[in-house]
């Protein structure tokens, strides 16, 4: 379905994950609050039912929504800059990736708003660990492994540490693992416990490998749409809502890993020398990302890094 009717003058905003994701439930308080504040109704459309996640952009753009939330790593063919969401180990906690969207938003917005986006707010997932079958001390136990992928930057990590790729979508990982089809996968601790992976595996490392934000925009012409005030009013319900979701996201992060515990798998951060190793990946994968993306990772990646104090 690429379409669906609106309530008259009412808003659509269209997303691809579902209503009762946590990202899903943050979206619905948002309506709520504007819904109660009064001159803006706005209807959640939720997983693809308005349009696919890979084209919701579009979609607003066209006008079939008036507002949508998408995936930033999805974004960053269009958009390159939105591709720091999945330069894996340079965010190493959650202050660092609220410095990062600090740094980033001002260039996502510049981005976007040449093709009618207007930027509300990003959220980020849980950040993504390493689930493994045996225990990894250093980089090169992962050499020989079947690791699954599902993006550029896991295949590219794959290889660079010698395992094998193998493309996998997450709701076929249990049957993956079952068949010996994989050894490992960098996913979050949540997506960890949606799946029951401890049937498969035994070890889950506290890597935060990357922190991927769902960006929430709005159409630049319905923005204009709305006087000073309802637009004040769309700019303060986004800003709670961001505050919201981060402090959820940390939430389930955490009782996730806890979970993951309670279910008998070894949880752990990594150890020094698999700290170091993944400290050198990092740097390798920003480096590519500058000759990739030019000038504008610079203006990213510079900042950044300028505030960031090295890993420890």
């Amino acid at each position: 379905q690429t379409n669906s009717p609106s309530t008259a003058g009412a808003w659509r905003l269209a997303t691809g994950y579902r209503a009762d994701s946590f990202h899903g439930r943050n979206l619905q308080q948002l309506v709520q609050d504007l819904a109660q504040q009064g001159g803006l109704t706005i209807e959640l459309h939720a997983q693809g039912k308005l349009a696919p996640l890979a084209e919701i952009p579009r979609a607003v753009r066209e006008g079939r929504a008036e507002m949508g939330e998408a995936i930033m790593s999805g974004m960053a063919a269009q958009w390159p800059v939105a591709g720091a969401d999945s330069l894996p180990f340079m965010v190493r906690h959650y202050d660092d990736a609220r410095w990062l969207w600090q740094v980033q938003r001002p260039l996502v917005e510049e981005a976007l708003k040449p093709d009618g986006l207007r930027v509300l707010m990003a959220v980020p997932w849980p950040p993504q660990g390493l689930y493994s079958r045996k225990p990894i001390a250093r980089a090169a136990d992962l050499q020989g492994m079947r690791m699954r992928t599902y993006n550029r930057t896991t295949e590219r990590l794959a290889q660079l540490v010698g395992a094998t790729p193998v493309d996998v979508p997450m709701v076929k990982v249990g049957e993956a693992f079952a068949a010996g089809q994989i050894d490992c996968m960098i996913t979050s601790a949540a997506t960890g416990v949606e799946n029951e992976v401890w049937r498969h595996v035994r070890h889950y490392y506290d890597i935060n490998a990357w922190f991927p934000k769902n960006l929430t925009f709005v159409a630049e012409a319905a923005w204009l749409r709305l006087d000073a005030a309802a637009q004040a009013r769309l700019g303060e319900a986004s800003a709670r809502a961001e505050e919201r979701g981060w402090a959820e996201s940390a939430r389930v992060a955490a009782a996730s890993m806890l979970a993951l515990r309670e279910a008998g798998m070894t949880v752990q951060g990594p150890g020094a020398t698999l700290l170091n190793d993944i400290k050198r990946l990092g740097e390798r994968f920003s480096l590519e990302w500058v000759r990739e993306v030019g000038a504008p990772a610079n203006r990213l990646l510079i900042p950044y890094y300028a505030r960031s104090a090295p890993r420890s």
